[in-house]
């Protein structure tokens, strides 16, 4: 092994995190150890180091002892990492000349009831640390421009919401939606709670606002194929799909002066294809050359061509004058270059019939919240009157099923975590049937009802004083009177502590909400992580809730998390502000953890290339040789090259082979001659 020739002058400082560290394992044994390891002048300890006090003992320390390198005992570097960087640079040391030990979440909280145990990992930990901080480096992070112009995917609320923040801000940006129109989920529902507030009315100036803002370049019908680059420099290759009809810039740049579909309807009228609305969940027909609904944006129709016989009828009907229907439409792709992304592809339910306990699909009048919303919707398929899929009529009795998948262990479809808004949007189905009605009464099977959000403990007092019936206990499962079509619900009443069947008329799941099917593959095109239960993951869940691992991507909405409007609108808000950031400041600082190919070493056979999982590699020829190149930016210092590399002629920054070599002899040999 080779050492540095600069004498190791290293600094060590232990946190106490208040009881989380220092309640589990001794401080001063583990900061008397440090002081007789090699290269150690100086060891100390503090309370909090992540406080002014503690961030000034380290910068003291390096001036007074002239340190060249600082170790931190403390809690994650996810956490605290750049907050002793920029101690480390204050004390006027490369800011690269700091390692952490994570002796809180990797010790004390897993060791919490083994004090000498957890004392002796700590000095192992710290031993570690040192190792390494004796061969640090320093390294210059590098600076790369940026796009003035975002990319948002996904065109519901939040989309439409971090879309405005940003084109407000001054930003050209890309609003990409899969559907023909924006507005996704929001745009299903018929009231909001608490307020009331019909939903296309507060939602559609949002629409409308997406489609007129000079800085919005929208495209719906649109998905994303591929993403290339980096913060600051993403080329994001878009699929236009082939929607059969013209805009009339489409028709402008094809020669036809005034054409262009105007959303007058006349091809629908003529259409003889009739196939069910998946926007009205197959409870109203469509046509084959269709619009979702009358405030769609834009207002421009689609052919289905999976439906499509193309018997040139709506061609006929829209004339020659507009002859905006192209029947030979075939997808289109572009390409566009952003500095950033937000993610905000939304949510799906999860596939309740699986749940077979509760009927859903066998019995005709088990249905989902979704699907009340449309039934109770002004602009749904009954034109607002609630009525029961069996036979038309208006139930007196509903029954709510809370939690349907939601916190359930049970396995299969069932999710273990909470949707976190089912309980509210029960509660104002049940004020909506009282309110259109009379005589009706709904009836809540609930586990507990969470509502905690502004003015919705307020909403929930107020459901129960209009007359709501509210049973405390998980439903086990659902009949059916093959006569009457009526529903016998069979649950416990905890409350009661006996079991109780009722006869309902109808009933409405509250179905547990999962990522969408395509956010797995959109997820590996950006980079972006995943939690356990498979939401997008966030960088951190307190301290950077927008912001993702990948630099330059970031978060909207309930693809992150379960959560409801209000929040969804905050949380755009937030990833708005965060990825405008470097687009404003122009430049964004990198990293300096990038693989580096030592060209006299390099045999270039190109092995380390295909094993990139961020296409940073490729073979260029150098002075008369073959050798791989890195694209630092692109790099995220995984290390994938490196330990496939034969050669051994690819070096990680900070995470070098003698460094690594030296933590592992450090803790084999218990500082002992390496």
């Amino acid at each position: 092994m080779t050492e540095t020739k600069e004498e190791s002058r290293i600094g060590v400082f232990i946190c106490h995190c208040g009881t989380n560290i220092a309640g589990s394992l001794s401080i001063q044994e583990v900061m008397d150890y440090a002081k007789t390891l090699d290269g150690v002048v100086v060891a100390d300890e503090y309370q909090y180091m992540c406080s002014t006090p503690g961030q000034s003992k380290i910068i003291d320390a390096i001036k007074e002892h002239n340190l060249n390198g600082i170790v931190v005992a403390a809690c994650s570097p996810r956490l605290h990492e750049p907050t002793f960087r920029t101690a480390t640079q204050e004390g006027g040391l490369n800011k690269f000349r700091f390692e952490m030990a994570n002796i809180r979440d990797q010790n004390s909280w897993v060791h919490m009831h083994d004090w000498e145990g957890a004392t002796e990992k700590a000095k192992d930990q710290v031993l570690i640390a040192v190792a390494k901080a004796r061969m640090l480096e320093d390294l210059q992070p590098k600076s790369v421009p940026v796009e003035h112009s975002a990319l948002v995917l996904g065109g519901g609320v939040g989309g439409m919401q971090a879309a405005l923040d940003l084109a407000s801000a001054g930003i050209k940006t890309y609003l990409i939606e899969k559907a023909p129109t924006v507005g996704g989920r929001m745009s299903q529902l018929d009231k909001t709670f608490p307020t009331l507030d019909c939903s296309q009315c507060i939602l559609t100036p949002k629409m409308v606002d997406v489609g007129r803002h000079p800085n919005i370049e929208l495209r719906t019908y649109t998905e994303v194929e591929n993403v290339e680059g980096y913060i600051g420099n993403f080329t994001i290759t878009l699929r236009k799909k082939a929607r059969g009809v013209l805009d009339p810039t489409e028709a402008l740049e094809r020669g036809i002066i005034g054409g262009g579909c105007n959303g007058c309807g006349d091809c629908a009228e003529v259409c003889p294809v009739i196939k069910p609305n998946p926007f009205e969940f197959g409870m109203a027909p469509r046509k084959a050359i269709y619009i979702y609904h009358p405030q769609v944006m834009p207002l421009q129709y689609t052919v289905d061509f999976d439906a499509c016989v193309k018997c040139g009828l709506c061609v006929e009907a829209c004339g020659e004058e507009k002859r905006a229907i192209d029947l030979d439409m075939v997808d289109t792709f572009e390409k566009v270059r952003v500095g950033t992304c937000i993610l905000a592809i939304g949510y799906d339910f999860i596939p309740i019939e699986q749940k077979t306990e509760w009927g859903y699909k066998r019995f005709d009048n088990v249905i989902t919240g979704l699907e009340f919303e449309r039934l109770i919707c002004a602009s749904g398929p009954t034109g607002g009157k609630l009525i029961r899929p069996s036979d038309g009529q208006i139930p007196k009795k509903v029954g709510f099923v809370l939690c349907a998948g939601s916190r359930d262990n049970t396995g299969g479809v069932a999710k273990a975590y909470c949707s976190r808004f089912c309980c509210m949007y029960s509660l104002k189905h049940a004020h909506q049937i009282m309110e259109k009605i009379p005589g009706a009464v709904p009836y809540l099977f609930y586990m507990d009802i969470r509502s905690f959000g502004k003015m919705y403990e307020e909403f929930y007092y107020r459901i129960q004083n209009e007359g709501a019936k509210f049973i405390r206990g998980r439903v086990a499962n659902i009949l059916e009177d093959p006569t009457t079509k009526n529903l016998i619900v069979h649950t416990e009443d905890t409350l009661l502590g006996r079991p109780v069947a009722m006869e309902m008329d109808m009933v409405v799941l509250a179905a547990a909400i999962q990522p969408k099917p395509e956010a797995e593959r959109i997820r590996q095109m950006f980079g972006v992580s995943k939690s356990q239960d498979g939401w997008l993951l966030e960088a951190h869940p307190k301290l950077n809730p927008c912001g993702t691992t990948t630099a330059g991507i970031y978060l909207a909405g309930v693809c992150q998390g379960p959560k409801d409007i209000p929040d969804t609108v905050a949380q755009a808000e937030g990833a708005a502000s965060a990825a405008s950031i470097p687009i404003h400041t122009g430049e964004v600082q990198l990293e300096p953890y990038f693989a580096q190919c030592m060209d006299e070493i390099c045999a270039g056979c190109g092995m380390c290339v295909p094993q990139c999982p961020y296409g940073a590699l490729a073979l260029i020829d150098k002075e008369g040789r073959t050798v791989m190149e890195v694209t630092e930016a692109k790099c995220k210092g995984c290390g994938t090259c490196g330990g496939f590399c034969p050669g051994g002629a690819i070096k990680m920054q900070h995470f070098t082979s003698p460094q690594i070599c030296a933590q592992i002899d450090a803790f084999l040999l218990k500082g002992g001659e390496y």
